[in-house]
């Protein structure tokens, strides 16, 4: 976040959250591609190392694993509620809070 271009993106995500209604939560991401969504367990992987792999079973792309531990961080940080999983649908990529075709700033200024 040092870099002025990731706090300017992190602005943004900020600003279209509170324009359309969305919660948003910064989250450290220090081990989230480290860490087993799974199980917990830490298991260290070089960079190039692009496939998480666990002990107990669960293997998935890096990315993925990262992500649901951000997304898991982040809920627990709230508190959540049945319906705020539901409001982070969005998450998971089930559908659009953008108008396709239109720019982002013209969505939130309309």
């Amino acid at each position: 976040m040092n870099d002025a271009s990731w706090y300017q993106f992190r602005a943004w995500v900020e600003y279209f959250g509170k324009v359309f209604g969305k919660i948003t939560i910064a989250v450290p991401p220090a081990y989230t591609s480290q860490e087993c969504s799974n199980c917990g367990v830490i298991v260290k992987k070089s960079l190039s190392q692009r496939t998480h792999s666990c002990q107990c079973g669960c293997e998935m792309d890096r990315d993925h694993n990262a992500a649901r531990n951000i997304l898991r961080r982040g809920l627990a940080t709230v508190g959540h509620t049945g319906g705020l999983m539901l409001d982070m649908g969005n998450a998971w990529g089930d559908g659009a809070s953008t108008v396709v075709g239109e720019s982002l700033p013209q969505q939130a200024l309309s």
